[in-house]
């Protein structure tokens, strides 16, 4: 785990990070409650596998922003570069903003995650860890320590060396919840499991799709705009249409050249018959799976 402060140190590994794939990265950030908040330390790992921290890299750019700038030209800017950071928006505030390519983000991905697969109260990258990583209790008591101040000690340096580890992992097990892979499914246990779910979802679902439609009448009814995280609200829409003929009479009036595509129904192929010929048609080939479930009786799957 080298914890790099000279500028030749921080620009060499800056450089050989360039031929990454994939980094996992952390910032600390020095002054942070103040409205001058300075970037301390930005934390490296390229691989994927280490769960010690033993190929971290602690640069230290605390007051040092052409080092920092170097690390946004090369290697946060480089879309070639796949940058893996939890809570991105935050760490983009101090490496490179808009301008940083091909950013992900694993507080993004976890949001995105079914809850049943991961019913966890809030998505902190503490929380994420120990729970679909099996790490021991983290301790997170230096994350409001004094980044500004140097040396740093001992544990400043492990919780930094820690967090882009922390990351890495999180990433790892959420992709492989979000993209289970179809060749493996246990197809068997897949469908008994919606069978023991399948009736408390259609209790649940008809009696929140209720509650819902109940509210919407009764909120407004009472004049009570917001109740327990209930939130109404009205939108008018306003759609206008116009038959297709007339919009081309009135566009080639204009000198309006239309180009948009028109899908073919089997009812307007039959009418135009021979003419289709005459058409310089697109096809697009595609196909849908559907899923068709049978009715089963209640107690042919077990609870």
């Amino acid at each position: 785990m080298p914890y790099l402060t000279k500028d030749t140190d921080i620009r060499s590994a800056i450089a050989n990070y360039t031929e990454a794939k994939t980094l996992w990265l952390d910032t600390e950030v020095a002054d942070y409650q103040t409205d001058k908040p300075r970037l301390s330390l930005i934390q490296v790992l390229d691989d994927a596998t280490d769960r010690n921290g033993d190929r971290v890299f602690i640069l230290d750019v605390l007051d040092t922003p052409k080092l920092a700038a170097d690390f946004i030209a090369k290697i946060m800017v480089n879309p070639a570069i796949e940058k893996v950071f939890h809570n991105a928006q935050y760490d983009l505030n101090f490496l490179g903003k808009k301008k940083a390519k091909n950013i992900t983000c694993t507080l993004e991905l976890a949001r995105k995650i079914p809850y049943y697969l991961v019913p966890l109260p809030n998505f902190q990258l503490k929380t994420l860890a120990e729970y679909l990583c099996d790490f021991p209790s983290i301790d997170k008591s230096e994350q409001g320590g004094d980044w500004g101040c140097r040396p740093l000690t001992p544990n400043q340096i492990n919780y930094a060396k820690m967090d882009s580890v922390y990351v890495a992992q999180v990433h790892q097990r959420l992709l492989q919840l979000a993209h289970p892979d179809p060749a493996a499914e246990d197809i068997e246990a897949l469908t008994l499991r919606y069978r023991q779910i399948e009736h408390r979802w259609k209790q649940l679902d008809t009696e929140m799709q209720q509650i819902k439609e109940r509210l919407k009448a009764a909120m407004p009814a009472q004049n009570c705009s917001e109740i327990n995280g209930f939130r109404i609200s009205s939108q008018t829409r306003t759609t206008k249409k116009v038959a297709f003929r007339h919009l081309v009479k009135v566009t080639q009036a204009l000198g309006i050249e239309l180009d948009l595509s028109v899908q073919l129904t089997k009812e307007l192929q039959q009418k135009l018959g021979e003419n289709m010929d005459k058409l310089p048609i697109e096809e697009e080939v595609s196909t849908n799976w559907r899923l068709l479930i049978e009715d089963w009786e209640e107690e042919e799957v077990p609870f």
